[in-house]
C-alpha cells in the first residue's frame, strides 16, 4: 500500500507539470500568432 501512495504523489506532480507546460505552450502560441499578425498588418 505504501508503494501506491508514493506513485500517486508522483502521478499528481506529473499531471500538474503537464498542465503547466500545456498552458505555457498555449499562451506562447497565442502571443506569437498575435505578434505575427500585428507585424503583418504593420509591414503589409
Amino acid at each position: 500500500m505504501a508503494d501506491d501512495d508514493e506513485y500517486s504523489v508522483y502521478s499528481e506532480r506529473r499531471q500538474r507539470r503537464i498542465k503547466i507546460t500545456a498552458w505555457v505552450v498555449i499562451v506562447a502560441l497565442i502571443l506569437v500568432a498575435g505578434g505575427a499578425t500585428v507585424l503583418a498588418l504593420l509591414f503589409g
